[in-house]
């Protein structure tokens, strides 16, 4: 790299701290000229350009990325780290670049307006309310999973391929454009993750890539997960960046689909949610709503938390940690833990629609 652009992009990585930590106090403005100015432009261009492609893109270049790591390393310890100047301003560049595009392609939405101003919703609710909803979750959970069951013992099995997975969870954004046109998904770019394995053991259900906008899904979890865990990626791609939002979009999408079996997956979804809450606030409440619950679906349950203690290890934690921290550095303070905001959208959903 060119000495003076090394040197301008590595002054400009300060620059852009500084700048990003002034943006986060004008959410409005984020929310006018990048979440729905610039970044649906963008996202659609390369949603438009890569989706058609039949593998991860992504995921490559993820792969690339740490070959070059590699080799740039192996480099510096073959010059026993000579010039440290040169090849520090370089890197510092390196890191300039690649955050620049991060935050053009994607990051900017990290300090949007919050999802229920978007949707123009509360965001507070009583423990009452809570309770209403968690017994009317319990109720269409259990209706749910008998009919497509016939027995309330039986675990849901999806008997949908993989790929029909992904294909309808494309269909439940076009089920809910017309009363949230926030939500068109009309250039799809949803993709089987070439890491599904990694992903597995580092305890991820699946991934958006910000600098391809290909939504990555972790195929081999538990089948039942996947309509909730594809439909929380779309809603990373439309921009809503913070976890617990895509995680509403998902109960969302899947409890308003017209397939049963999405249908159930999200209504089980959102009660895993709001039993968790209310476990916090009342656990002889929430123990006692937890009996009315058909044993069917804590047998669906019980498969999802199997499987990822059957595929824990010690360095689980440590990518969790990293993760969390990656979260509450781009202005999501409660990092992976934030039932509470869910909840109050579901309360609020809830409430704005009558009984789900």
């Amino acid at each position: 790299m060119n000495k003076k652009a090394a040197l301008i992009l590595a002054l400009f990585l300060p620059v852009q701290l500084i700048l990003i930590r002034i943006l986060s106090g004008y959410p409005n403005f984020v929310e006018r000229w990048y979440s729905n100015g610039i970044y649906p432009f963008t996202s659609a261009l390369l949603r438009k350009g890569l989706g058609f492609i039949p593998f991860s893109l992504g995921d490559l270049l993820y792969a690339l990325l740490v070959v070059m790591l590699i080799r740039w390393f192996a480099l510096r310890v073959q010059q026993r780290f000579r010039e440290p100047k040169r090849w520090i301003i370089n890197g510092i560049a390196v890191l300039s670049l690649v955050y620049f595009c991060f935050n053009l392609f994607w990051g900017f939405n990290y300090y949007r307006l919050p999802l229920h101003q978007a949707l123009e919703m509360e965001d507070d609710y009583t423990t009452e309310e809570l309770i209403n909803l968690t017994r009317d979750l319990i109720t269409t959970s259990n209706d749910l999973q008998y009919s497509l069951t016939g027995n309330d013992s039986l675990k849901v099995e999806l008997p949908h391929s993989k790929s029909d997975i992904l294909d309808l969870s494309i269909t439940g954004y076009k089920n809910l454009e017309e009363n949230f046109p926030e939500l068109n998904y009309s250039i799809p770019s949803l993709k089987r993750s070439l890491y599904s394995l990694p992903l597995t053991y580092m305890g991820f259900n699946g991934y958006l890539n910000p600098l391809t906008n290909e939504g990555q899904v972790n195929t081999l979890i538990v089948p039942y997960k996947i309509p909730t865990t594809a439909s929380h990626e779309i809603g990373h791609q439309l921009g809503f960046a913070k976890e617990n939002e895509a995680n509403f979009l998902a109960c969302l999408t899947t409890m308003n689909h017209p397939d049963a079996y999405f249908r159930y997956s999200g209504y089980t979804f959102a009660l895993s949610y709001c039993l968790s809450e209310l476990y916090r606030r009342d656990q002889a409440l929430a123990e006692e709503l937890l009996e009315e619950v058909n044993f069917g679906i804590k047998e669906n349950y019980r498969e999802v938390r199997e499987f990822w203690e059957s595929h824990a290890n010690p360095f689980e934690p440590l990518f969790m940690f990293t993760y969390n921290s990656f979260l509450v550095a781009n202005n999501q303070p409660e990092g992976m833990r934030s039932y509470s905001y869910v909840v109050a959208l579901l309360v609020n959903y809830h409430k704005s629609r009558g009984r789900m």
